[in-house]
This record gives structure tokens, C-alpha cells and sequence, in this order.
């Protein structure tokens, strides 16, 4: 047998299309909320595979659940259903408003379903020229054509030929300029209940509640993007739960599978008949390996002392944050809710997230962006106070440095 070739991150450059910039460390194994690279150095993820690790790493349900199905049925197709996809889909029901699911491999293809399933049911119920969707500036919906022509970040659409249309982008938290502009050519409003790559910003109250108002009044379904902030990352199973706002649609993904790739769309029995046999599809959508883990991991973030627990950790983070920034203050404020959180530069280091992410690299702390003038945190959601204790002090050697250079 060959040798196995001793892989080294300048292999990255030789085999991988370059739209990625890794760091040079190479994880090799992670428990918990810990990660080992090739050299054995030890790391804590503060990040957790950006809000994918939500029940940190090689968590015994997760394992279990995946090796058990292993041996039983790896794929078939959507010509046949099987028993996970259909236990998973019936307790994401029980945990939300939705009565119908589809299932797909990523936060993308869930939003890639949510919007189809707006548009012809705009066509069906209406007429072909209700097709406006609204999104909104600095949001972020995936990285296909249409989703992310729906982000409103242009320089991730730009530079690809002609965008899908009749999209419009406004201002978050703006419900006087989303009043001016909504008509009844709107089909819908799409939307995360808190932007995660945008900078972590929160919708004010009068704005989600307008929102969900002005679809009403124009007949437009509310999509909500909850890729990053479902499956108990707020505190609750879903971020709309908190905010006394129902979605007609809603994407889950990411923290979905615990780390196994799977999405979903949600919705409603009577908004799901538009999407009739034949209109959409995934072939591993729903498939039996995906779907048990899943199953595995929503019985478990889905109890009440988890839930609970991720609203006590936020508080950890966010009292944490607030001794190192008395010591050297480079933050101006602490964003989001339970463990979707971004600590705000202030004027002073503006432009400055991605230094603070390489130097806690350097301390052994696994860290995220948002923007370039946002750290985010998005852990475990069952990490230990003494790994958030170590990470935090990682974190302050880390900012330590950088202030005193």
C-alpha cells in the first residue's frame, strides 16, 4: 500500500480552487468545544463551524445516532420516503409553527425552496406579476444564484452575468422606507429574524411586528431566514418564537445536523400544495443518514435545560466580554441574543475584527467575523462555564497584545 501523503496546507494551493483563504493550522479531531490540530495544539472553539456546532464536537447522541443508521440505510431516493425523514419532519412540526417540510442539504437549497415556494404560490393564488421579492441590505441568504442575488451584499452577486429579478433591497430596521415601497406586486418579504453576517443586528420590535403587518395588508408571504439563527442558537428552538412573530416559510440549516449537512424549508399545510409533484426536488434531500442525526440532535437541543442554558451562557460571553473591554477597550457594544453574538468595534479599531480573529488564533481560541468591524461568537450551545472561562482568557491575551503593540 502506498504511503499515505503527509498533508500540509500548501496542498490547499495545489488542488483547491482558491475562493477560500484558510488559516495554516489544520484541525484534526475536536470534543467539545475543543479542537486538535495536526501538532496536537489544543484550540477552543468559540466558533463552532460559524453557528454549525451546536452541540460542539463528536457529542455521544450525535455519534451514536450516526453509527446506529450507518448500518442500516445510507440512501435511497424521493421515490421512496424513509422512517428518519419522517421522524425528523414531524418533530420539527411539534417544535413550530409548520404543518409540511422539505428537506435539502444546506441553508441555501432551504432558501433556494422558500423562495420557489413564494413565487408560485404568488402565480397560482394571484398573477404572474406578483413577483417583487424584498429582501434586505447586508442580509444573507446563501450562495446560489437566486439566494444570493437575494443577500443584499452585491459584491457576492456582482460579476456573473445577469441576475434573477425583480429583487429589491432595503434598509433593516427601516419600516418607514419598507411602507413606501411594499405593493401589492410583492409576493415576499424575506428576512432574517436577526442578521448574522450583516453585523449581528437585531430587528427592533415595531419593525418585525410592521413587517409581518405589511404582508398582510398586501398579501406577501414572510420568509424567514433562520439558517443561522434556528435550532436553539437564540434561546429559543426558533429565533421567531422570541420575537411574537410567525413566518409563513422558514429556512433551517446549520446547527440543523449538529455538523452533518442538511436544510430544510417549513411551512404551512395550505402554502404547500403549491409546490405539487414535480415542481421541486433534492435527490439527498431527506436522506436516512442526515435525517437520524438531525433527529439526535433537535431531542436534544430542543430540552428545556438546553434552551435554558444557552440564554445562562450568553450572559457568561457577555459579562466575560465587558471585564476584558474595561481592561482594553477596543469594543463599543455587545450584539445578538443566546450564543449568536458579535462584540462591535468601537471608532478606534474600526476595520480591525479579522486581527483580533488571527491573534486569538495565535493564543489557541477559534473566533469568527462578522463584517470587518465585528467578532462573533457562535459556540456550542452546551459548552462548559470552564471552557468559556479558558476561551475568555485566551481571548483577553489575545486583545492584550494587539492593544499594547
Amino acid at each position: 500500500m502506498a504511503m499515505e501523503q503527509k498533508v500540509e496546507r500548501q496542498l490547499f494551493d495545489e488542488v483547491m480552487v482558491p475562493c477560500y483563504s484558510p488559516m495554516q493550522i489544520i484541525p484534526v479531531k475536536g470534543q467539545g468545544a475543543r479542537v486538535w490540530d495536526q501538532n496536537d495544539r489544543e484550540y477552543i472553539d468559540f466558533a463552532g463551524g460559524i453557528a454549525v456546532s451546536c452541540l460542539g464536537h463528536c457529542h455521544p447522541v450525535m455519534v451514536e445516532a450516526l453509527k446506529a443508521q450507518a448500518d442500516k440505510l445510507w440512501h435511497l431516493s424521493n421515490v421512496m420516503t424513509n422512517e428518519p425523514a419522517l421522524r425528523l419532519a414531524k418533530k420539527l412540526t411539534e417544535h413550530s409553527f409548520a404543518e409540511r417540510v422539505f428537506f435539502a442539504n444546506s441553508g441555501a437549497e432551504a432558501n433556494e425552496a422558500a423562495l420557489k415556494l413564494a413565487r408560485r404560490y404568488a402565480a397560482d393564488r394571484f398573477s404572474a406579476d406578483k413577483s417583487e421579492i424584498i429582501a434586505f441590505k447586508q442580509g444573507f441568504h446563501g450562495r446560489t444564484f437566486f439566494t444570493v442575488t437575494v443577500g443584499g451584499q452585491a459584491a457576492y452577486s456582482d460579476g456573473f452575468g445577469p441576475k434573477p429579478g425583480d429583487v429589491t433591497h432595503l434598509p433593516y430596521n427601516d419600516l418607514a422606507t419598507l411602507a413606501d415601497h411594499i405593493s401589492d406586486r410583492t409576493c415576499a418579504i424575506m428576512m432574517e429574524p436577526l442578521q448574522g453576517e450583516g453585523g449581528i443586528i437585531s430587528p427592533t420590535p415595531e419593525f418585525i411586528q410592521g413587517v409581518r403587518e405589511l404582508c398582510d395588508k398586501h398579501n406577501a408571504l414572510l420568509i424567514f431566514d433562520e439558517v443561522q439563527t434556528g435550532n436553539g442558537r437564540t434561546g429559543e428552538f426558533y429565533a421567531y418564537q422570541g420575537l411574537g412573530v410567525t413566518p409563513d416559510i422558514l429556512s433551517t440549516a446549520k446547527s440543523l445536523g449538529g455538523g452533518f449537512p442538511i436544510g430544510a424549508m417549513l411551512t404551512t399545510a395550505e402554502l404547500a400544495t403549491h409546490l405539487k409533484i414535480g415542481t421541486h426536488g433534492s435527490t439527498y434531500g431527506g436522506n436516512p443518514l442526515a435525517c437520524a442525526v438531525a433527529e439526535a440532535v433537535v431531542d436534544e437541543v430542543s430540552k428545556p435545560e438546553v434552551l435554558a442554558g444557552v440564554k445562562e451562557r450568553e450572559q457568561w460571553f457577555r459579562e466575560g466580554i465587558a471585564t476584558i473591554n474595561a481592561k482594553y477597550p477596543i469594543f463599543a457594544e455587545v450584539r445578538g441574543k443566546g450564543l449568536l453574538l458579535g462584540a462591535a468595534l468601537n471608532d478606534e479599531w474600526q476595520g480591525r475584527a479579522r486581527d483580533v480573529l488571527l491573534a486569538a488564533g495565535e493564543e489557541g481560541l477559534m473566533v469568527l467575523v462578522a463584517g470587518t468591524n465585528v467578532v462573533r461568537f457562535t459556540p456550542s450551545l452546551v459548552i462548559s462555564k470552564e471552557d468559556v472561562d479558558l476561551g475568555l482568557a485566551r481571548l483577553e491575551a489575545a486583545i492584550a497584545k494587539l492593544y499594547n503593540a
